[in-house]
């Protein structure tokens, strides 16, 4: 009897300290979205509701090629690697860090198909928002539209850099970019992803990086 007691003690105690944890990641997200818009504590209350938190392990594919996306996803903690599948070899396009919304907006908006993948190059905790949830919460207040403005934004803004880099910048100068405005990703993301981030060989890029470093 005594120690049943005891297991059911212990049971309320971790799940009580699972939804401590939990809450303090949402807050971090909703921190982030009242940077752009005030909320009141019943919106913040039914952005908890909605909201599912989750985590990834170093490696594991968030999301694949092939699928419809019905998510958004805003990082908490990690890296996130955005590649494409060509002629049978990952292409890097992009890393998502800290702070960072992930859409793959044309199969959400349009309902077809990604070609996106998304994987965790850390172990990553990541808020979700299904496009239930977000239906739901733009039918409680039009204060949520925040919410997938920003996510088309960020994705928007993405799609531009990647562009606007390759047809401006060479290899070296995509290299120096990176270094100067993101340069915790070397120690963060395997250097072959961050060759065909660049578009180029794990060779040249180790000639780069001496260029630059001599």
């Amino acid at each position: 009897m005594k120690r049943t007691q005891k297991l059911k003690k212990n049971l309320i105690q971790k799940t009580s300290n699972v939804k401590t944890m939990v809450d303090s990641k949402l807050n971090k997200f909703i921190h982030y979205i009242k940077q752009y818009t005030n909320l009141t504590l019943e919106e913040e209350n039914h952005l908890k509701r909605l909201v599912r938190y989750k985590q990834f392990v170093k490696q594991e594919t968030i999301f694949s090629s092939g699928s419809v996306s019905n998510e958004i996803y805003f990082v908490i903690k990690g890296c996130v690697r955005l590649y494409y599948n060509v002629d049978e070899n990952d292409k890097t396009a992009f890393f998502y860090t800290e702070g960072q919304f992930i859409c793959a907006g044309e199969s959400y908006t349009y309902k077809v198909a990604a070609k996106e993948n998304y994987q965790a190059l850390e172990d990553t905790e990541i808020c979700v928002l299904s496009r239930e949830a977000i239906e739901e919460l733009l039918s409680i207040s039009p204060v949520f539209e925040v919410i997938a403005r920003i996510a088309v934004e960020n994705e928007l803004l993405t799609a531009q850099r990647i562009i606007a880099c390759f047809v401006t910048q060479s290899a070296e100068e995509r290299y120096k970019d990176l270094l100067s405005h993101q340069g915790d990703l070397f120690l963060r993301v395997p250097q072959q992803y961050i060759a065909t981030f660049l578009g180029v060989s794990p060779e040249t890029l180790s000639h780069i990086k001496a260029r630059v470093f001599k």
